[in-house]
């Protein structure tokens, strides 16, 4: 038998199921409760102005990621997708070509980007190393750059300048990647020998196939209005000291003894030390280590060069 049982005061609903198991339900307009046997005795507010609470356990926590979701490094570049592109042709990289020039050799921003901006066909030409971005819809990165000038009275020679490659891909092959395209463009233009300079690469350089060689002058502008006795003018490198003649002896009256018998004739005199030694035919047989060239620092530079 069930009773309900309804009083004046704020509703009450309860049934009884079992005498031991006794449940009842309050309606009314303060916050509702439910409650439940005393011994289980949860409720649970149901006031919208409560907020919910969540407690932590004060023990050791640990977090555990899924390796199945964890990020991912960005793949270094692939020698096989690597282009090599001048830059007046891509002017959206010219801010990142410049970041990595100036990262070796820190310059002006202004003027780093201005030297870049006189890039052009007719030579000097900057060249970047590409590497295609991850993303597709993104730019392409700038692995490497490198820049060639004419040299001259040599018109089939070019001087390579500025040659560099990002910090975080060296010793990976780039820069023997972009010294070998740089060797592909020049001889797809006619021209068959490369010069440069270095003071710390003489090795690497070496196994690319350079030799040590002579200084060149480097063009910094061309154009075929100036005339080339204007192009001339320029030194083509470290002047040698004009060598030393002796006096001309035949000129002059032979001196005479006191027999009227004319005396022998002097012996030679000693070769002028400051004469330049002359220059071997074939490649300098010089030690790698050593230069007879320097900067004006003071540090020695190696001129090298290589047939293409």
């Amino acid at each position: 038998m069930q009773e309900l049982t309804l009083s004046p005061g704020p509703a009450k609903l309860t049934p009884t199921l079992d005498p031991t198991h006794r449940m009842e339900l309050i309606l009314s307009t303060s916050p509702a409760e439910l409650t439940l046997d005393p011994a289980c005795q949860p409720k649970l507010p149901l006031d919208s102005t409560c907020q919910p609470e969540m407690t932590f356990n004060p023990g050791p926590t640990e977090l555990t990621v899924d390796p199945e979701h964890q990020p991912e490094e960005t793949p270094a570049p692939s020698l096989a997708e690597l282009t090599l592109e001048p830059v007046h042709r891509r002017p959206e990289l010219l801010d990142a070509c410049a970041d990595l020039i100036n990262d070796q050799w820190p310059r002006s921003r202004a003027s780093r980007l201005h030297s870049l901006g006189q890039s052009s066909d007719a030579f000097p030409l900057c060249l970047m190393l590409l590497s295609p971005h991850p993303t597709s819809e993104a730019a392409p990165i700038v692995v490497g750059h490198a820049r060639l000038s004419r040299v001259l009275n040599q018109p089939q020679s070019l001087l390579v300048e500025t040659v560099v490659v990002a910090r975080a891909l060296r010793g990976r092959g780039f820069g023997r990647c972009l010294m070998e395209g740089l060797e592909v463009f020049a001889r797809a233009r006619g021209f068959r020998k490369l010069h440069l300079t270095t003071h710390d690469q003489v090795h690497f350089y070496t196994h690319l196939g350079y030799q040590l060689g002579k200084p060149v002058q480097g063009l910094v502008f061309t154009s075929r209005r100036l005339p080339a006795t204007l192009l001339n003018a320029f030194p083509t490198g470290p002047s040698p000291r004009p060598p030393w003649k002796a006096p001309n002896l035949t000129a002059q009256a032979a001196p005479r003894g006191p027999k009227g018998l004319p005396l022998p004739p002097p012996p030679p005199l000693p070769e002028c030390l400051t004469t330049s030694p002359p220059v071997p035919s074939g490649p300098p047989s010089k030690s790698l280590l050593e230069t007879q060239y320097q900067n004006v620092r003071g540090r020695p530079i190696f001129w090298m060069e290589k047939d293409i």
